[in-house]
């Protein structure tokens, strides 16, 4: 793998060879390592891994919510493609952001992992098991405003790290279950520690959780050849809906949006889920809908919610 920083710095144009930018968690390793691997064997050409170090990764002390989004986990990725140290970047889409950079493009959405929540507990088999005044970690303001407004007797907590950090502080006794993506944890080989799989009408997901994305430069049409291999259709439409809610109502991680999308297979129709809710869970709007035309469905959605208060929830958000 090569690494980033001082003399290790190169350029793509020195080899001859695909070279994917990562952030260097465990997690991300993984993805970038699968992607890898597919490219190599479509392309029949090497591909390598530029490991980096996100802002994203170096602040564990604060929300990413206060932090200004998940774009922190993206952005030195898109500098090393700007530079021409990588042709492509390997992204949880639920960290990219709605608006993309002018100079970049999402040239894939790849066949989606499990999207929903996991519920992982040393000591309780589910959320309903959980005590009155029981310590749950989360990263998610997302996840945070629903806990909230389906257990409010929970103590919600701020839960920042890598996965195995994550995971370390609840095998350490800090709090009694945290709450993860599951896609991250059936990659890492890691789905033992699930207790429940928490049901989309309970939780809904982040918009675009459990699909890996592949940014570009805009107009590398090289790079676009080369990965689209890995579009999956399915996956892309069901995302696009959920990505253009959140685009509607300005979503970031500092908005508590969820928004999950599947295919109705009688049909092929898509249906729609979104809900917004305050942080403190005391307010939460919802709509559901189905539609074929995903970015047509988003909006509409976004109209929906706007109409049950979801302007006056982001509104509240803006004045803290």
């Amino acid at each position: 793998m090569l690494r980033v920083g001082g003399d290790d710095r190169v350029s793509i144009t020195l080899r001859n060879m695909w070279i994917i930018a990562s952030r260097e968690s465990r997690l991300a390793m993984w993805q970038a390592e699968h992607v890898q691997g597919l490219l190599a064997a479509s392309s029949g050409q090497p591909v390598e891994i530029l490991g980096m170090t996100t802002r994203g990764d170096q602040i564990l002390d604060r929300t990413l919510s206060k932090l200004g989004g998940k774009g922190l986990f993206v952005k030195e990725l898109e500098a090393a493609l700007a530079e021409g140290r990588a042709h492509l970047a390997v992204h949880s889409l639920k960290d990219v952001p709605m608006e993309l950079p002018q100079g970049f493009s999402l040239a894939a959405v790849m066949k989606r992992e499990d999207p929903r929540d996991a519920f992982v507990s040393n000591e309780f088999a589910d959320l309903e098991s959980l005590p009155a005044d029981a310590v749950v970690g989360t990263s998610s303001l997302r996840r945070e405003a629903q806990l909230r407004a389906l257990f409010p007797k929970l103590r919600v907590v701020a839960l920042r790290g890598n996965l195995d950090t994550r995971l370390s502080k609840l095998d350490r006794g800090e709090m009694q279950a945290i709450i993860l993506a599951a896609a991250g944890l059936k990659r890492l080989g890691m789905a033992d520690r699930i207790r429940q799989i928490i049901a989309p009408e309970t939780m809904l997901p982040a918009a675009g959780q459990g699909a890996l994305g592949i940014e570009i430069r805009a107009n590398d049409a090289d790079s676009q050849k080369l990965v689209s291999v890995l579009v999956d259709d399915q996956t892309t439409q069901e995302v696009y809906a959920e990505r253009a809610v959140s685009r509607a109502l300005g979503g970031s991680c500092q908005v508590p949006l969820a928004a999950y999308c599947v295919t109705v297979p009688e049909t092929g129709e898509l249906r729609l889920r979104a809900r917004i809710a305050m942080p403190d869970g005391s307010r939460l709007c919802k709509t559901e809908l189905r539609g074929r035309d995903p970015e047509a469905l988003g909006q509409l959605a976004a109209e929906q919610l706007r109409a049950q208060g979801a302007q006056q929830i982001l509104a509240s958000l803006s004045d803290h």
